[in-house]
Order: structure tokens, then C-alpha cells, then sequence
């Protein structure tokens, strides 16, 4: 393992920050190559933990000849995200000069070697970041954006010109569930570094060989070495079947969880503001008028309770982890089994 820093300058003179990158080398030119990055929305560190987990096991490999493919790993993708600390808490998913998602704004680009701003470009320290990461990740057949939700299931975002065929991906983490996105032009990593591949047609073989997913592993809280064990164990069965590392690979056990367009995703948000007294936790089905929860915009008062109810019939796959929330703020993500009345374009949440 050849460990490196990428030093980014910031916005204001005095300012800069590291990017820790660690590359592993493969025997075999013609194997799938990889690239796996964690907390791009910077406190979010289910996969940094996993990615600690999954270094040992790498190097492992290389050092006994049986790592194939060459793997670029970020166990911090986002050190400004991972900076902005307010109050105590940590708040990377905006950066707090322009308020723009670290997640979105990616640039789209139709050619794997279309050129993209260099480190000192005169530009915001976000946007020379964003361009950095899809160097990084440019001549990488398997893609991994690794990143957790509030409370939730384990799950991806997958292209739907890339499924069935990343069922495998689903199968050995394993996810619980698989949310097909089209074109969100919303410029999120995942969407960027799949870009120069749109364009193929359904079907094209080079989809064979193609990965690229933002993968949610569970909720932002659920950091341990538990997790990180499972995950780390998960990645590796992956890249195993995959060919990037040598080694027997168990058959493949059958993918059974909901596979869901963004568009029957419903996104249940509050009418009111106030505690909220959740009925549903994630994994729970649900039919069209369960109470999924209550929220107290005047407690104990006539009237202070005001229900929240499924729109349709569907799996709960994630709920919020902060037990307050403002009006119009999502309250749960709830897997359905036809469109949403609300569906819009773009991604799920800002």
C-alpha cells in the first residue's frame, strides 16, 4: 500500500486541507480496478469505519499476490465538510460558504478523460474538491460512494441501466433494498463518474463490468465494530466476485429486497412542527392509512396531535434520527409499489 496526502488550498489565505489517499497495486493490467471513498458529507462515517476495516485485509492481499486489480481508497473524502463544526456538532453535508450539498454540483462530463479543474484552479476550494474526486476515480471500472442516511436500512442508488447486473453488490454487503435512479442532473458523485457511460445503450456489455453506487450503510449512529466488521466483510466478498481480489468466492445468495424506482419513493413530510412519537421503524411494511407517527405541535392540548399517515402501501426504509422536526421536513422514506403523487425530478432530499 502506497499511502499519499493531496493538499487542497482553501478559500482564504492561512487555509488548506489534506486528502489521505491510500493505493494498492495489482499483478494483473486487464483486472477490474476500484475505487471506494467514505463521509463525502463529512460526519457520515459508517464507511470510514468500514474502510478501516478493509485496508488490513487489502494489504493482506497485495502482500500475498492475490489483489488483481489496482483499488484507490478515501476513508475521508470531504476534510472541509468534516471541518465545519458548529455548537459541537458536526455539520458536513452543505458547505457553509456557498450552502451547496458536497453531493451535488459534480461535473458531468461525456468521456472518462474529459479534462476537469486542477487543485489550484481559481475556483471555490469545494468545487477543485468535487473535480479531484472524479480524477481519482476516473479509470475505475467499480465505483463506490459509501455513505449512511439519518436512520435507515442498508441500501444503494443504482442506475437502472445497471441493473440486474450490480445484483451482486446488493447481494454480498448485503443490502436490504435498491432504489433505480435515471438521469437526476443533479450532479451527484454517483451520477458524475457514471456519465460517460449514460449514453451507452440498455444492455451494452461494458455494463458487465461496470459499478457504481452510492451505498447507504444504515444510519449516521450506527458506527461500531460490529458494523464496520460486517461491512469491510461485505466489500471484500464484492471485490472478490468481481475478480479484483483473488481468492473462492461462495455462490452468490439471491438478492430479495425491494428493488424501487426514485419515483415510487415516497418522501412523507411533516404537516406541522413539533416532538414526533414515531409508530414505524425502518424494515416495517406498511399498508395506505397506517399511522406512521404523531407529531405534538401542542401537547397535551385538544387538538395538539396531529397524525401522520402512509400514502400508499410500502416498506419503511429510513426515519429521521432527530425527534423534532419543522414543517415540511422528511419524516420517513417509504418504499412503494407504484408512483408517488408527490414524486418530483431530481434527487430524493436537498
Amino acid at each position: 500500500m502506497k499511502a499519499s496526502t493531496d493538499r487542497l488550498l482553501g478559500d482564504t489565505p492561512g487555509t488548506s486541507f489534506d486528502l489521505r489517499i491510500l493505493r494498492f497495486s495489482g499483478t494483473d493490467p486487464a483486472a477490474p480496478k476500484a475505487y471506494l471513498q467514505a463521509a463525502l458529507h463529512g460526519g457520515e462515517v459508517p464507511g470510514t469505519v468500514a474502510l478501516h476495516r478493509l485496508v488490513p485485509m487489502l494489504q493482506a492481499a497485495e502482500a500475498s499476490g492475490r489483489l488483481r486489480g489496482d483499488i484507490t481508497v478515501v476513508p475521508y473524502a470531504n476534510p472541509i465538510g468534516l471541518g465545519q463544526v458548529m455548537f459541537g456538532d458536526a455539520h458536513g453535508r452543505f458547505a457553509f460558504g456557498s450552502r451547496v450539498n458536497f453531493n451535488r454540483e459534480f461535473p458531468l462530463r461525456t468521456r472518462r478523460d474529459a479534462p476537469l479543474p486542477a487543485l489550484d484552479a481559481p475556483i471555490l476550494a469545494e468545487k477543485r474538491l468535487k473535480a479531484h474526486l472524479l480524477r481519482l476515480s476516473a479509470e475505475a471500472d467499480i465505483v463506490l460512494d459509501l455513505h449512511c442516511d439519518d436512520e435507515g436500512l442498508p441500501y444503494l442508488y443504482v442506475a437502472r441501466k445497471l441493473w440486474p447486473m450490480m445484483a451482486d453488490l446488493a447481494a454480498d454487503l448485503p443490502a436490504q433494498a435498491v432504489l433505480l435512479w435515471e438521469d437526476t442532473a443533479d450532479g451527484a458523485f454517483e451520477e458524475a463518474a457514471f456519465a460517460p457511460h449514460a449514453g451507452l445503450p440498455d444492455g451494452d456489455p461494458a455494463f458487465g463490468r461496470l459499478v457504481v453506487s452510492t451505498v447507504e450503510l444504515r444510519g449516521i449512529a450506527d458506527v461500531s465494530p460490529t458494523t464496520a466488521a460486517q461491512d469491510a466483510e461485505g466489500l471484500l466478498r464484492f471485490l472478490t466476485r468481481r475478480g479484483v481480489v483473488d481468492g473462492p468466492v461462495a455462490p452468490m445468495p439471491a438478492f430479495s429486497g425491494p428493488v424501487t424506482p426514485l419515483g415510487h419513493v415516497e418522501m412523507v413530510r411533516a404537516p406541522v412542527g413539533g416532538a414526533i412519537l414515531y409508530d414505524v421503524t425502518p424494515g416495517d411494511l406498511v399498508v395506505a392509512g397506517a399511522r406512521l407517527c404523531t407529531i405534538l405541535p401542542a401537547p397535551g392540548e385538544e387538538g395538539g396531535a396531529v397524525e401522520v399517515h402512509a400514502p400508499q402501501d410500502g416498506m419503511i426504509l429510513t426515519r429521521r434520527s432527530r425527534r423534532v422536526a419543522r414543517p415540511g421536513e422528511d419524516l420517513v422514506k417509504l418504499l412503494g409499489s407504484r408512483p408517488s403523487a408527490t414524486a418530483g425530478s431530481g434527487s430524493l432530499e436537498a
